[in-house]
């Protein structure tokens, strides 16, 4: 077997001929239109997802079969027609005008390879296994995850990038945190966590990691705001990589844009990279959906953290009451019963169903269900604490008609 010679091709601007409009064309386009080709797509009929990329002025659908010429002025070629004369012909044509063709259906008779490919920040990574292409795909995939969970290329000083960066860890299960912000920790020099963010994340930091604890306990010690901010801007200015690692999303209840003032004022460079809310997940992970069809339209998210009868409450808890949504309550365990009660004196139903779910996602994971008047005591009773996520609507009582067989690990 010949073996080929890897090049990246810069198609920006330049002529790409796609021959084909089904499945194979559907997974080559994508990528196509990211290199910034200009692409010709020849066939009778497309897939649907096809005709959604149509919207990419890039992107042109010629509607009829190929014909001789077509591949004028083309610098690459893609045949992926099932139709084995039609790609002979294409094929043909290419090597008349000396441009590189792929071929679906026969590599042997292409001039080209398609190798199992990926990007990471600035890399690519192309993969040819000699025709193997789960084993291309196999190795491509390997890759790929070690850049993004910095196993390779870890903190390498050419692709350096300081500043704060403020990380959205997840709802807890260390695997659902983002792609970028594990590969961002792998890359820190310091790291400033919070008690909500997935602890384990933390046991796999380099030795030389700055960490600092910037735990908030219910009514216990607290790491002051002033003090946290003042770690990022300092180390900051320090010119170092400084992740601050939040649970859930930075800037749901996680005075992620207080952070982001500080840096800003202090002429600090800052990223927020968000992260996925536990106010969705955890129920989700519990089997409650925040909507479904034919039972919610809306759902809302609310921090039960001050009473509503405090002066420096912000939410109009009458108004809630009047809502037959989902209300999404974080934070809300200590004040729980004061909040019920003053939604069902501002008339929700008292028998409107309710949920709490504690450790979501994690192994220790615990959900008790009941109505709007009772959930606090029911939770008093199992023993659920915060953090707990408490859900109160009719999707509650949906979700009794099925339940996910995966579990936290």
């Amino acid at each position: 077997m010949t073996d080929q010679y890897l090049s990246g091709l810069v198609l920006t601007g330049r002529r790409v001929v796609v021959v084909g409009g089904g499945g194979v064309a559907q997974r080559r386009l994508p990528r196509l239109l990211e290199s910034g080709a200009v692409i010709d797509l020849i066939s009778p009929s497309i897939t649907r997802t096809i005709e959604g990329l149509l919207a990419n002025p890039s992107l042109t659908w010629i509607e009829r079969g190929y014909t001789n010429g077509d591949l004028e002025n083309a610098w690459y070629v893609v045949v992926a027609t099932d139709d084995a004369v039609v790609n002979d012909e294409v094929s043909r044509e290419a090597e008349e005008r000396r441009i590189f063709c792929v071929r679906s259906d026969d590599r042997s008779r292409a001039t080209a390879w398609t190798p199992a490919s990926g990007q990471h920040d600035n890399v690519t990574i192309g993969v040819l296994g000699g025709g193997d292409h789960r084993r291309s795909a196999a190795v491509r995939d390997a890759i790929l995850e070690g850049l993004r969970t910095g196993e390779l290329g870890a903190r390498d000083a050419s692709g350096r990038r300081p500043g704060v960066y403020l990380v959205g860890g997840g709802p807890g299960d260390p695997d659902l945190i983002t792609v970028r912000g594990r590969r961002l920790l792998a890359e820190a020099e310091v790291v400033v966590a919070d008690r909500l963010a997935p602890q384990q994340l933390l046991d796999e930091l380099s030795p030389d990691v700055e960490l600092f604890d910037a735990a908030k306990l219910p009514r216990g010690r607290a790491a002051q705001q002033e003090e946290i901010n003042r770690i990022l801007v300092d180390r900051g200015r320090e010119g170092k990589v400084v992740v601050r690692l939040k649970g859930g999303d930075p800037y749901v209840f996680g005075r992620g844009f207080e952070e982001a003032l500080a840096c800003a004022e202090a002429g600090v460079p800052w990223t927020v990279v968000p992260g996925i809310t536990s106010s969705i997940s955890v129920p989700a992970v519990a089997g409650i959906p925040v909507t479904h069809r034919g039972v919610t339209h809306e759902f809302t998210v609310v921090s039960g953290h001050i009473p509503p009868s405090h002066p420096d409450s912000l939410v109009n808890w009458d108004a809630l009451a009047q809502l037959s949504g989902t209300l999404v309550l974080l934070m809300a365990v200590e004040n729980l019963p004061a909040i019920t009660e003053r939604l069902i004196a501002a008339g929700r139903p008292a028998t409107t169903p309710a949920a709490a779910v504690a450790d979501g996602t994690l192994p220790s994971q615990h959900l008790v269900t009941s109505d709007l008047a009772n959930i606090a005591t029911t939770m008093h009773e199992a023993g659920v604490g915060a953090p707990a996520i408490v859900v109160i609507g009719n999707v509650v009582e949906v979700a009794e008609s099925a339940r996910p067989t995966d579990t936290p690990r």
